[in-house]
């Protein structure tokens, strides 16, 4: 199978990778490829969601509606808003980084050392970057 199928490749119903499987095979890069996709078109829907909701919080305050205790809660539903905003920004660019990785052929393997991260590790969390014990070392190093 050539490379590009993963994006069109059918998988059967409750398809999921398995180890006995070759690793990061078409049959897993379709799965991984259709989460990461559903988990992007999710937040580019809840993005939009959250741009409306400052944008009404932002014109009722301008409109002068309500008093001041309603005028703090509109500031900080905006900025509420405004941090799940940046959080989702900071998912995408990890599923985008992601599908990337799939398209290039390095999906799955560790950015660090190059070896496979592992079907379970994946499966628990698709954007991993790094085989558990690298991350375990990563986050002992940190300050």
């Amino acid at each position: 199978m050539a490379k590009e199928n993963y994006k069109t490749l059918e998988l059967p119903a409750k398809y999921t990778p398995k180890k006995s499987e070759p690793y990061m095979c078409p049959m897993q890069l379709a799965y991984f490829y259709k989460i990461l996709t559903a988990q992007k078109e999710e937040l580019l829907s809840d993005s939009n969601s959250v741009l409306n909701s400052v944008r009404l919080a932002e014109k009722t305050e301008a409109v002068g509606v309500g008093d001041e205790s309603d005028n703090a809660t509109f500031n900080q539903d905006i900025t509420f808003d405004l941090r799940i905003s940046e959080r989702n920004n900071n998912l995408l660019k990890k599923i985008n980084a992601a599908l990337d990785r799939i398209e290039n052929g390095t999906y799955g393997y560790s950015v660090v050392s190059g070896e496979e991260i592992g079907i379970p590790r994946m499966l628990a969390r698709p954007l991993a970057t790094m085989t558990v014990e690298e991350q375990e070392e990563y986050e002992h190093r940190k300050p």
